[in-house]
């Protein structure tokens, strides 16, 4: 058979720049522990930032739904796929978050998609920070609006774009915490900027929601600021609630135009009403248990000390997500390949998801994870990267 997309060398060149990806096989719930390709490990390359995903609360709740409701919601929301679990998730996500209405997506992916192609059309302008997730980016081409990327979290940069609007519309678009940097935008005073040149401010909340603000509540809380000054905000159910899918949070008018134009929404079978089930006893776990907030922020303090005393250079990161960059792919893979020969599972992150010559480990953090789990990952990093040294 012919190839006229020379998919055979694709592949040949992404193993030669050591940026061939494979699949590890789970064999176990998520956790603290896993098994992965016949292999008991350690487990810091997972986003279940509160350990919620394998929850028996979170599992009996799925359980009890799918056994009165069935699997599969059988059609897309606008049909009648939407059940009482569904409409139930969006007034409690609302209400958590501190907006007026919520409403669910089948994956954070598709909500960004949707958003922003159903607000913005092509005489519009698109900001959005250079480190953003690939479907905020995805989302601006969709919507064939006039894309614009600023320096990552520089909002001098920020401001001069917004300065030479000339009367256009603008969608500011910024991620919350950076998915493989860790960082937290400066929102406040993002906010700031777009409220001088009236454009609106979107904010993609995948890695501080449960994780960030009182009770886990997300960035915006933590930065106390309102709908007025943010009035787009997304997260997503898959991460810290251990469970799957997405929701956008705004006024009434924002959810009820996405209800009626956005096509990812319009267009998609419902989540199972099992699933929403789920992510409701995940929400309410994330209320009735609040040391798994607190206690996973103080392991990242144990980590990032830890690290300072052994002499280990970590990206200036708070969060659950701590980056140990070494630059090359090469070297990530096989600093990656001997930290799993002690059985502990990090994730070597390699260029396109990173820009060329920052590869690096992403190593995130949990409250299933204890302070000896912390302890043990340091020792095995330290020899692993002293072992490079000689």
């Amino acid at each position: 058979m012919s190839d006229p997309f020379q998919l055979k060398q694709r592949l040949r060149d992404k193993q030669q720049q050591h940026l061939y990806r494979r699949r590890r096989l789970l064999e176990s719930a998520q956790g603290a522990r896993v098994r992965v390709d016949d292999r008991d490990v350690l487990n810091f390359c997972s986003n279940d930032y509160l350990g919620l995903a394998s929850h028996p609360r979170v599992i009996a709740a799925l359980q009890s739904a799918a056994a009165e409701m069935g699997v599969g919601s059988g059609a897309s929301h606008l049909v009648i796929g939407h059940s009482r679990f569904h409409h139930q998730l969006e007034e409690k996500l609302a209400a958590f978050v501190k907006r007026p209405r919520a409403l669910l997506f089948s994956t954070g992916y598709m909500a960004n998609l949707g958003v922003i192609s159903t607000l913005v059309d092509r005489n519009d302008i698109v900001l959005e920070d250079k480190l953003n997730h690939a479907s905020l980016l995805d989302g601006a081409l969709l919507s064939r609006g006039q894309l614009q990327r600023y320096h990552h979290n520089d909002v001098n940069n920020l401001r001069e774009r917004l300065n030479a609007l000339d009367g256009k519309r603008a969608l500011v678009v910024t991620d919350s915490v950076f998915s493989m940097d860790g960082d937290v935008a400066p929102l406040r005073e993002i906010a700031t900027a777009c409220a001088e040149q009236n454009a609106w401010l979107m904010v993609d909340d995948a890695h501080g929601f449960g994780v960030l603000g009182e009770q886990g509540r997300g960035v915006l809380d933590h930065f106390h600021l309102n709908t007025e000054q943010v009035p787009v905000y997304m997260a997503t159910l898959g991460k810290a609630l251990g469970s799957y899918g997405a929701f956008v949070a705004g006024s009434d008018d924002l959810i009820e135009c996405l209800i009626q134009e956005c096509r990812p929404y319009i267009y998609t079978t419902a989540m199972p009403p099992a699933v929403a089930a789920a992510t409701l006893e995940s929400l309410q776990l994330l209320q009735d248990e609040s040391w798994r907030v607190e206690h996973l922020h103080a392991l990242i303090r144990q980590f990032r000390n830890g690290a300072m005393q052994r002499g280990i250079e970590l990206s200036e990161s708070h969060t659950a997500i701590q980056p140990l960059i070494v630059g090359e792919s090469g070297k990530a893979l096989q600093l990656s390949e001997k930290l799993l020969q002690q059985n502990i599972l990090v994730g070597a992150i390699r260029p396109p998801s990173v820009p060329n010559n920052t590869a690096r480990l992403r190593i995130t953090l949990s409250a299933a994870h204890t302070e000896s789990d912390i302890e043990q990952l340091l020792d095995v990093l330290h020899a692993a990267l002293q072992s490079f040294e000689e």
